[in-house]
């Protein structure tokens, strides 16, 4: 199941991509037992006799008395545009990019956790806005996201999967200068625009643990990441119990897993963002993320 956010004629709507038909289906469609407003109030309060209709839906095929939208004739956005709460990030979790700066860092025994604000996330196609010049060091991380389905506090890590609602393609956008100058990464990572997200959130169901998938970062068509989801030091189950440890998580959480090498700020010299730049995010199985550098 992909579950998934769209514009048609500038009317937001929320439901189902059939990706194998090309179709978007809305949940307001499905006769489902009550109304969700988007995909956040789904997953925090669906039924499981609505979960089960949709899941054999997507499996059986939808009957042709349900309408749909072709794609191509729909604008997909950001699967949750505006998270409850700040994302929760993870820093260095890949052995390359911690040495991809300097080669004699040491690999984090614990995670290195931080979170960014984000009003609202950028979705595919979005731009990532830097008309002001709020920063000369513009750069993108690639990062796989995970979306929490259930409430849950001092979670262990044999039962973290039971928390997860499903997984997205995430660009955790980055100002270096603000970052460097601020000497913490909360301000250079939380500028407006700078979160990007979709194209939508693949159900746990389809992507069972443990995650072995391809991420990669593409700039003007040029591959920049280049790695796997196996190479996270810290894996999703030790993240989730970690995190979790006497902080509880709720329905709608978004956590950004870590970047692997190849950021621009890598590069000799830096290989900053520019203006007019496109940027694409890949994960295996789930999809691209691309947006354009305003």
């Amino acid at each position: 199941m992909k579950f998934t956010a769209f514009k048609v004629h500038e009317k937001l709507n929320h439901g189902i991509f059939q990706e194998a038909e090309k179709k978007y289906y809305t949940f307001g469609s499905m006769e489902l037992s009550k109304e969700y407003k988007d995909i956040s109030d789904f997953i925090e309060n669906h039924t499981q006799e609505d979960f089960d209709k949709i899941g054999y839906y997507c499996s059986a095929g939808f009957p042709d008395s349900i309408p749909f939208f072709e794609e191509g004739k729909v604008r997909v956005e950001a699967p949750i545009s505006e998270p409850r709460h700040n994302l929760l990030c993870i820093g260095l979790n890949y052995a390359d990019h911690v040495t991809e700066f300097r080669k004699d860092s040491e690999i984090p025994e614990i995670p290195v956790f931080f979170s960014k604000r984000a009003l609202k996330i950028v979705g595919p196609e979005g731009c990532i806005d830097n008309r002001g010049h709020w920063t000369d060091e513009l750069d993108y991380e690639c990062e796989l996201a995970v979306i929490i389905g259930r409430q849950g506090k001092d979670i262990p890590e044999e039962l973290a999967e039971e928390y997860i609602f499903g997984y997205s393609v995430g660009n955790d956008l980055t100002a270096r200068d603000l970052q460097r100058d601020h000497k913490q990464w909360f301000k250079g990572k939380s500028l407006d625009t700078l979160t990007a997200m979709g194209p939508h959130i693949v159900h746990k169901s389809a992507l069972p643990l443990p995650l072995k998938l391809e991420i990669k970062s593409f700039i003007n068509g040029e591959i920049r990441q280049n790695s796997n989801t196996e190479n996270l030091i810290f894996n999703i189950p030790k993240l989730i119990s970690t995190l979790s440890k006497g902080m509880t998580l709720v329905p709608g959480d978004i956590i950004l897993t870590g970047t692997p090498r190849g950021v621009g700020m890598g590069f000799k010299p830096p290989k900053f963002l520019k203006p007019g730049d496109s940027v694409e995010c890949f994960i295996e199985k789930i999809g691209t993320l691309k947006n354009r550098v305003l």
